[in-house]
């Protein structure tokens, strides 16, 4: 250990090293509890309700609570850093038992054969474990900089530090998160607006855009876009050139990402890390989609030029999925997941892959990219919670016993998914959006679907291009293209509006306050939906 750890040991400074320790022993009981409490959550929102909130603040809340009782014991828990810790556990466990392990599963009981949930099952749970740990390793690097949105995790930072320190800036994002709370239960999507005030521009004005298009093409244009695939088409083409993007991105020599020495060193402008991170993620999707070939059976059934086409799709379906998913939640705090493996699913049937062959991809690649993102606001929060990184040696330990902490929820959902899932698919309490996977492998596509989708992959690319890697305005236009909420569409608008005029009226001085008022409402927004989720689902 590094000299400037060592001086940070003092157990009386909850903000020493000791704080940011996952496998203390209180910590370590803790976290286990929060998770099976986060797993169980997850399974049954998401099979209630057919969606999953986001928990982090919750698991923050808990931590704080708890630090309130006048115990020694728990004197701990008034540490920023075990909070932080809390609140990765709890929101890894809930995306992951919901999203990346029960949601995979049900496609293939939903499509009858039951005989593959076992087989899809550990498949999915090794590439959530692989999902999150790419994200870990790429966290902070020109591609996924730590300086980026991440607009939940700069909202849970901003609300354990308020409960921390109190102040005025306490107060600010109090009324920020009451303000959010209320325009949640008035039913507006106040997450949205938050998000407005914090992210890039650009890209969250073509996130509005989609939105909009996507709620009001009947009314403006007398076409359904969603039916036409035109969403689909526009993210495939977007997706290929965001992915090109990247690679550049990689190939660049880090003088030509950043000047100065400093800089490459605190935002980890390392193309090394993200060459060999994008090695890893190559090689484990590449050999977990041969397991899942093998062992479905697969073989016995495709010829040999199409198993090694499935194998050699599956595995790039599911790395573009989670490189997707991640850039459009760390510019916008939205990812839409279920759509973009919905996209993968058709690539495979236009293929030609048999059904057998398209629930296993589907389950595959659905699987990656909610852990991935989840992971990227978590370590956001305890980046800006370790004081943005300062102190390289503090910020690198501390993210790695989120890390940890986040890999900890993964392997506790793993079982409580595989003891629940029997019970919950056995009264028919199925993810909905499995069905809808179901559907489409069952009803197959015509031939008018892959020619909607090369034809609007064309502007989607170019407006991609256009945008650059840093806006990626392709990406968040098909994102909010896929998904129906023309009132988020109007919150972002408006947010966008306000923020313009609020920094030409008053300048700089008031960005820290709009910033910290903006996460309040993210905040209240989640904890809101949080309680009245669970109160709908126990209805």
């Amino acid at each position: 250990m590094n000299n400037s750890l060592r001086q940070s040991q003092d157990s009386n400074d909850l903000n020493s090293i000791e704080y940011l320790k996952c496998f203390n022993p209180a910590t370590f009981i803790f976290l286990i509890i929060l998770a099976i409490f986060g797993a169980i959550i997850g399974i049954q929102l998401l099979t209630t309700l057919g969606v999953t909130p986001n928990t982090a603040i919750i698991g923050a809340l808990i931590a704080m609570l708890i630090a309130r009782i006048p115990l020694f014991l728990l004197r701990r828990f008034r540490s920023v850093h075990v909070q932080n810790l809390a609140q990765s556990t709890i929101s890894a466990a809930t995306f992951g038992a919901a999203n990346c392990l029960l949601m995979p599963i049900a496609i293939p009981y939903v499509f009858g054969r039951s005989d593959l949930v076992i087989p899809l099952f550990i498949g999915v749970s090794l590439a959530m474990l692989l999902d999150g740990y790419l994200l870990y390793r790429m966290f902070n690097t020109n591609i996924f900089p730590a300086s980026g949105t991440w607009p939940p995790g700069v909202a849970a930072a901003e609300a354990i530090k308020a409960g921390d320190k109190g102040g005025r800036q306490a107060k600010i994002l109090s009324v920020g998160i009451i303000v959010g709370a209320v325009g949640a239960w008035f039913r507006i999507p106040m997450a949205a607006l938050g998000t407005a005030f914090i992210g890039n521009i650009w890209a969250l004005f073509m996130l509005g855009v989609g939105f909009l298009l996507r709620g009001y093409s009947i009314e403006l244009f007398k076409v359904n876009i969603n039916e036409l695939y035109i969403p689909h088409g526009i993210m495939v083409g977007a997706g290929l050139v965001a992915l090109l993007q990247v690679i550049f991105m990689i190939k660049k020599k880090p003088k030509e990402q950043l000047t100065n020495k400093m800089a490459v060193q605190t935002e980890g402008a390392d193309s090394k890390r993200i060459s060999r991170s994008f090695t890893i993620g190559a090689l484990g999707y590449m050999s977990i989609s041969m397991f899942i070939a093998v062992i479905a059976g697969l073989y016995s059934e495709m010829s040999l030029p199409m198993l090694l086409l499935f194998i050699c799709y599956a595995a790039f379906a599911a790395f573009v999925h989670e490189i997707i998913v991640g850039i459009a939640a760390m510019h916008s705090g939205w990812f839409p997941a279920f759509a973009v493996a919905l996209i993968t699913l058709i690539i495979g049937i236009v293929i030609g892959f048999s059904p057998v062959a398209l629930v296993m991809l589907c389950g595959f690649s659905a699987a990656t990219g909610p852990a991935f993102a989840d992971m990227g606001y978590d370590l956001k929060a305890g980046y800006m919670l370790r004081n943005n990184g300062k102190d390289l040696a503090f910020e690198t330990f501390g993210r790695r016993n989120q890390f940890f902490a986040a890999s900890l929820a993964f392997l506790v959902a793993i079982p409580v998914v595989y003891f629940s899932f029997p019970h919950y698919f056995e009264i028919g309490a199925i993810p909905p959006v499995a069905k809808v996977y179901t559907a489409t492998i069952q009803a197959g596509i015509s031939p008018d679907v892959t020619k909607s989708l090369l034809l609007w992959a064309i502007p989607g690319a170019i407006i991609q291009l256009v945008g650059g890697p840093k806006r990626q305005m392709g990406v968040l236009l098909a994102t909010g293209l896929l998904i129906a909420n023309p009132l988020a569409g109007w919150a972002v608008m408006i947010g966008i509006a306000v923020r313009i005029l609020i920094m030409k009226l008053a300048g700089e001085k008031w960005k820290t306050d709009m910033e910290v008022f903006a996460a309040g409402l993210i905040a209240g927004d989640a904890i809101f939906n949080f309680f009245n989720a669970m109160f709908k689902a126990n209805k």
